[in-house]
């Protein structure tokens, strides 16, 4: 089974092995997350905390740069053969809010 979605009137479909890579570092992502939030409750070395935050920005960050790949890849260069301006627009949109 594989995801559609559309960019100006064209639909481009996603496989659900990239779906489920970007899922499964979403899922690590919340999990590093969710070790941050239990060691701020446990009162942990700010030092550490500070370390597994990176971790998640970290995460986070590579799981963008994931997507981002693959839209280029898929997305985009479909755009690119229909002359779709409108996907490129959003694409530095995204880019531009991403990098922020």
């Amino acid at each position: 089974m594989s995801h559609i979605h559309s960019h100006g009137g064209h639909h481009h479909v996603h496989s659900e092995e990239d779906k489920k890579a970007v899922l499964n570092r979403i899922a690590r992502a919340a999990g590093h997350l969710e070790k941050v939030k239990n060691m701020v409750e446990t009162d942990a070395d700010c030092s550490e905390v500070l370390i597994q935050l990176a971790a998640v920005k970290s995460a986070l960050n590579n799981t963008g740069k994931v997507i981002l790949k693959n839209h280029i890849d898929h997305c985009i260069v479909e755009a690119v053969e229909n002359d779709d301006m409108q996907a490129i627009a959003a694409l530095h949109d995204a880019i531009d809010k991403f990098i922020k």
